[in-house]
């Protein structure tokens, strides 16, 4: 189904689920176990895909569902914006207190959000949609986090050179946002958060440095593997490449080590088990890591709140940002520990 076919059939699907949900006068009320009892809220996190990174999403979220008591379902769509509006048509026929989702593409997932906003407590978390009605966002500011990783990547190669960048798909808000932080850090540009942006499958020059070019996979692993393989290939150059989501850096090192590669330098984004432990034994410069378990906690105790009334668990603005870190080998092994700490607390 095309995006265009997917914004169509929003509308109508939405309206007779939530005409039949509104007939049933939603089902807060049969979810309290006796009629002297609140109702325990019905709190759904609702991811972008599957990844390491969701799991340890999930385990914050099912920590905060313990903390603020509050039943947590989370999904993790397999197929894409069609999935994910399959699972917020669920949701919303079940009657949900809450939905924290990132969306896969904002733009044409908007009426869609808005919808669901009419009728459930929605935020967003990893990748805002700011032009919907989405309450409020959880998360990192991914242009910023993306100038980081442009530090890394100018420590990789002080001298300048030749970058390719890796990411899932380039709909997502946090993914275009990301990759504009890097290209303006290594590019030696202002900082221009909201600026404009660097169309993909050019050439861009300056400060020493080349971005080649932008590859993107869909979430396919094999394909980002693939991407990786190419790039190694065509481009005899090739000084640095750039993982920007969890699953990208793991694939370009593999190619990297079947490759025989050794001049290549590689920057990571987030924490994957072999992106840390790539940092450990050299193979990867460092990593910027966001705080996916905040990003789920942090929900959860929004949600809660706005499930029970309590409108001043917002944050100003509409945004809770969560900083992002920079992780090299001088502190990987202490992150990496307190990170299996709270996987391990989290585990359901």
């Amino acid at each position: 189904m095309s995006i265009s076919m997917l914004r169509v059939s929003t509308a109508g699907i939405l309206t007779l689920l939530l005409a039949f949900w509104g007939c049933r006068g939603g089902e807060s009320a049969d979810r309290s176990p006796s009629n002297s009892e609140p109702a325990i809220p019905d709190i759904a996190y609702v991811t972008n895909g599957i990844a390491g990174f969701w799991t340890i999403a999930q385990a914050g979220a099912l920590d905060g569902g313990k903390d603020f008591k509050v039943k947590v379902d989370v999904r993790m769509p397999a197929e894409g914006a069609i999935d994910q509006k399959r699972i917020l048509e669920d949701l919303l026929a079940r009657g949900v207190d809450g939905i924290a989702i990132s969306p896969i593409d904002p733009d044409n997932q908007k009426d869609l959000i808005n919808e669901s906003s009419r009728h459930t407590n929605l935020i967003t978390h990893d990748s805002d949609a700011p032009e919907t009605d989405r309450l409020c966002y959880v998360g990192m500011d991914n242009y910023q986090a993306g100038r980081l990783v442009g530090q890394l990547v100018k420590e990789a190669l002080p001298d300048g050179g030749s970058i390719m960048l890796f990411v899932g798909r380039l709909e997502q808000l946090n993914a275009q946002q990301r990759r504009q932080g890097v290209i303006d850090e290594v590019l030696g540009r202002s900082n221009q958060s909201g600026g404009p942006i660097d169309l993909p499958n050019q050439v861009l020059e300056g400060n020493n440095y080349t971005v080649l070019d932008t590859r993107t996979d869909q979430f396919d692993r094999s394909k980002a593997k693939a991407n990786a393989e190419d790039a190694i290939a065509r481009f005899p150059q090739l000084g640095c490449m750039v993982g920007l989501f969890e699953y990208n850096p793991p694939a370009c090192l593999l190619a990297i080590k079947e490759a025989g590669s050794k001049n290549i330098k590689l920057v990571a984004f987030d924490e994957a088990e072999e992106t840390l432990q790539g940092i450990l034994d050299g193979s990867v410069h460092g990593t910027v890591v966001q705080q996916p378990y905040l990003y789920g906690y942090e929900s959860m105790r929004i949600l809660a709140g706005l499930a029970r009334g309590d409108r001043s668990v917002l944050p100003e603005n509409g945004v809770l940002h969560i900083p992002a870190q920079m992780i090299r080998k001088n502190n990987v092994e202490a992150f990496w520990t307190d990170l299996k700490q709270k996987l391990a607390r989290g585990n359901p």
